[in-house]
């Protein structure tokens, strides 16, 4: 039964790709070399991750307000599209947090406050009052994510008891966890699993809107750990430490790696590297090879700043929309996105990025879900794809042949061979790839005219001819705009009862090359692919 499914598969593949000839016209040819010695990086199994943010309904960026019912004080938990996607990925993590998150008080019982929420109020900080988070709210968002399956990184507010400087925007004196450390035995009280507590959010380096010199941004986060390691003293394992969740500067990061001594587990940061949501040339920005290129830096400098600190702390992306303000509508939650996307997660894994937090999972433009009926948006699609097919495994990939496209390659996702992943930013030349494999003693080239090349050996298992699966990605009507992600052909749909499709390859001949249709998104799974570094 299997052998038919791929036959068809194959039959199917041939009607597919014959019919993108018939729309693309031209085509190059290229080749991806990966070097099959050793890995250059290891993500966390649970690499992708999104997150939840406080904005309420009146949060608005240039007229247009897109948040909705998106709030972790009011989103609606009872929705079944909303708990089938998040338990699509078993598990997916899920960062609380963003820019309100450090004006949130706890309506614990050490509160005697009102525990009422945000309201807006243009002279305060990001236009809002501070809001309140009841723990009868706090009850209902853990049974979802208990029964979402999800792993959750709270993020506390860390300007409880500081005095923000009117003109500098220095925020100064000490932390008061008074409220954040009953919040936290409350949660350990009802057995709720937190997976790491992160300490603020972007005050590191300049700050948005108030920041926190790296001397004292330290000292609060080893009182943060001292307060969670005592309500969790009896349970383990510990959640994670992580700071700063802020934007990177070179000389503030450094200073606080020095000063946080063992404190710190995750090195958390934020990229917005689109601009502005209104800005008029995102597509331009997202299409550009070089543009995608530049955000490099930051990686490869945070990598080496990491690498000379004496600790062990890893990095993850904390929080990533793209562009910032909300992102734009039918850019930001449309396929054209998905292109910067994935080359976001494909680029920080080379950088040995452990984690990457998308913002977000619900609310404003760049959201998976759609925010009034959940429905996923392209990049949903994508981050599952990813997160089914990459495995921990980062190799080094290098593509010849076209500036127009992308390329990485993982060891496959619990299975064996690899997985590459492969996009055309080019709006009319499709790419023929072909796979080599390079090692200080091999070259594994699949070249089939070559009768006598190991790819040849490797095509036939007892005399079988081999295939692979590959998911081509591209957008409904060929409109890069469209919310609508089309996967080999089919458009993907949820169906009445609010599932999510099911994400079906197709069985290509190894033999063939892998052909990436214009303004197109490949993954392909080679579990012949023999690659030394994925044993």
């Amino acid at each position: 039964m299997g052998s038919r499914i791929k036959v068809l598969g194959l039959f199917l593949w041939v009607l597919y790709i014959e019919s993108l000839s018939l729309i693309c016209g031209a085509s190059v040819k290229g080749t991806i070399v990966i070097n099959e010695s050793s890995v250059i990086g290891n993500i966390d199994n649970d690499f992708v991750c999104a997150t939840l943010d406080w904005w309420p309904p009146e949060k608005c960026d240039y007229g247009r307000c897109s948040w909705g019912l998106a709030s972790l004080l009011n989103l609606d938990l009872n929705n079944k599209t909303f708990l089938n996607a998040v338990k699509a990925f078993s598990p997916l993590k899920i960062r609380l947090g963003g820019s309100l998150q450090d004006k949130v008080i706890y309506g614990t019982e050490d509160n005697q406050q009102p525990c009422t929420p945000f309201f807006a109020n243009s002279s305060e900080m990001f236009g809002f009052t501070n809001g309140c988070l009841p723990m009868q709210r706090w009850d209902e968002l853990n049974k979802f994510f208990t029964n979402a399956g999800a792993k959750i990184i709270f993020g506390l507010n860390a300007l409880a008891g500081k005095t923000i400087q009117s003109g500098s925007g220095s925020a100064v004196g000490p932390w008061n966890y008074t409220n954040a450390e009953s919040f936290i035995r409350y949660t350990v009280s009802k057995n709720y699993t937190i997976f790491g507590w992160e300490l603020g959010n972007e005050l590191s380096g300049k700050g948005i809107e108030a920041s926190i010199s790296a001397d004292q941004y330290a000292s609060d986060l080893t009182a943060m750990r001292d307060i969670v390691y005592k309500a969790y003293e009896n349970i383990d394992p510990k959640p994670l430490i992580i700071a700063p969740g802020g934007f990177f500067d070179a000389n503030w990061f450094k200073e606080f790696l020095s000063k946080s001594n063992t404190s710190l587990e995750v090195l958390s940061h934020h990229i917005y590297n689109l601009g502005p949501g209104v800005d008029e040339h995102l597509v331009e920005k997202i299409l550009n090879p070089l543009y995608l290129d530049g955000e490099a830096h930051t990686f490869a400098d945070l990598k080496n700043v990491l690498a000379n600190s004496g600790t062990s702390a890893t990095s993850w992306v904390g929080e990533s929309g793209g562009a910032y303000n909300s992102g734009r509508h039918l850019v930001s939650d449309a396929f054209v996105y998905s292109f910067w996307y994935l080359d976001q997660l494909g680029m920080s894994a080379t950088y040995d990025t452990k984690t990457y937090c998308r913002q977000s999972l619900i609310g404003g433009n760049y959201c998976l879900l759609n925010t009034t009926n959940f429905i996923p948006n392209p990049d949903y699609y994508s981050a599952l794809l990813w997160h089914r097919l990459m495995g921990r495994g980062v190799l080094s990939a290098i593509f010849t042949g076209t500036s127009k496209l992308r390329a990485y390659a993982h060891c496959a996702k619990q299975s064996k061979g690899i997985t590459i992943l492969l996009m055309n930013l080019d709006n009319s030349t499709a790419v023929e790839t072909e796979v080599t494999l390079r090692s200080t003693n091999n070259l594994w080239h699949r070249k089939m005219s070559d009768n006598n090349s190991k790819a040849m050996k490797l095509n036939f298992l007892n005399g079988t001819e081999t295939t692979r699966e590959e998911y081509h990605l591209t957008p409904h009507d060929g409109n890069i705009h469209s919310q609508i992600m089309v996967l080999n052909g089919k458009n993907l749909i949820i169906n009445s009862d609010g599932e999510i499709p099911s994400l079906q390859p197709i069985y290509v001949n190894s033999s063939n090359p892998i052909i990436v249709a214009p303004f197109s998104i490949v993954f392909a799974h080679i579990p012949d692919a023999v690659v030394t570094a994925c044993k």
